[in-house]
């Protein structure tokens, strides 16, 4: 990213990706949207370009690109109508394998990031619990060691695509939390065998994105390996700490391509729908909140970008991870809310899919961190207020 603008090479991606997304337009959204069918098709087209692995290190077959790429081939994602149906397929392979890349041994690296690049493994993540949820260091899933590596125990909850996967990356505690002298000590971090005969999966009804499930998964008595652990036991929570801010990063700038899908729908039909004898875009009760919602998520991207610059260069960016994904959230659903509102009545027909949109334009209000959590961070790290919880 040069400035305010991206660089020919960043505006290519985002055009490349945007083209392979036209191949499935509304119809093909709409209908994994009724079914809940994962939409395999086109997380295959992604794998055969090569884009499931834009983050990864070349030396591992992947492209080697920094967050900003990766922020603008997710953003073209959302955009294209598929939304966070598509967008979820594939955001846990953009920066979800990133601990293995940067904690893991050389031999993990070499045997498992190129598997998840082509495809041919399929990873889902266990962090979040019934009664652990943006407590991570609360969570009581735990791992006993063995004479041959660990036995896992426990539960975890809204854990994206168990229903396919047949890897996983989670955290459990492997020394109790009253024999550390800090809660975010004694967290393990292992990358597993989805076993189904001891882990069992089981989908979250929902509101949005019923294609890209979530699930409850129960893990009872499983025995792992000692060389499922990344790096080293007891600095688990330290290695995820690592992928937060780019994961908020994605989040700001899907919300925001979602919010501009919904805003392209909006101003097409308001340019089209005759009442009264004229468009109702003519209209300033119609207009405004369309232009307001421009300017909200032109907003929201600029600081999206500018995190995911911060990030690339190596600069702190946690106030502005945080940042972009709180505005992305905001600015992504009120687009989305503006565009329903403006069909009218039709906004509540699924044939126009602007309800679609702001059905899973609350996803990224929730996750991966709740509103109220990110204006905590900003008052105490960057405001100086104290601690509040």
């Amino acid at each position: 990213m040069t400035g305010f603008w991206l660089t020919q090479e960043q505006e290519a991606i985002g055009e490349s990706v945007a083209r392979l997304c036209a191949r499935f337009d509304a119809d093909y959204w709409r209908r994994t949207d009724e079914t809940g069918e994962f939409p395999e098709a086109f997380v295959a087209a992604m794998v055969e370009a090569g884009w499931l692995g834009a983050a990864m290190p070349i030396e591992l077959g992947g492209s080697g690109l920094g967050l900003t790429e990766a922020a603008v081939m997710m953003q073209a994602v959302a955009q294209s109508g598929a939304g966070f149906s598509g967008a979820s397929a594939l955001h846990l392979n953009i920066f979800g394998p990133m601990p293995i890349v940067k904690f893991g041994s050389d031999e993990q690296k070499r045997r498992h990031i190129p598997r998840l690049i082509a495809g041919e493994d399929k990873m889902c993540i266990g962090i979040t619990e019934p009664d652990a949820g943006l407590d991570t260091t609360s969570l009581t899933t735990k791992a006993t060691r063995t004479n041959d590596g660990y036995v896992l125990q426990g539960r975890k909850t809204w854990t994206t695509s168990a229903q396919r996967a047949n890897k996983m990356l989670i955290i459990a505690r492997t020394t109790p939390r009253d024999q550390v002298t800090k809660s975010t000590q004694g967290l393990s971090l292992f990358y597993i065998d989805f076993d189904r005969t001891k882990i069992e999966a089981k989908p979250i009804p929902k509101m949005g994105r019923r294609a890209v499930e979530s699930n409850q998964v129960f893990i009872d008595n499983l025995e792992i390996p000692a060389d499922s652990l990344i790096g080293e036991e007891g600095r688990g929570f330290y290695y995820l700490l690592e992928g937060l801010n780019p994961e908020r990063v994605l989040f700001g700038a899907e919300a925001v391509g979602l919010g501009r899908a919904a805003l392209a729908r909006a101003a097409t039909y308001a340019k089209e729908r005759i009442v009264f004898g004229r468009p109702i875009g003519q209209n300033q009760g119609v207009a405004h909140p369309l232009a307001k919602a421009w300017v909200e998520l032109e907003a929201a991207n600029l600081m999206a970008f500018k995190a995911a610059a911060l990030h690339d260069a190596g600069r702190d960016c946690g106030a502005e991870a945080n940042a972009a994904k709180y505005l992305g959230g905001e600015a992504g659903f009120n687009a989305c809310e503006a565009a329903v509102l403006a069909h009218g009545g039709m906004g509540y027909a699924k044939e126009f899919d602007v309800e679609r949109y702001f059905r899973e334009a609350m996803i990224a209000r929730i996750a991966p961190i709740s509103r109220e959590m990110v204006l905590n961070y900003i008052a105490e790290r960057v405001l100086g207020l104290p601690k509040s919880y």
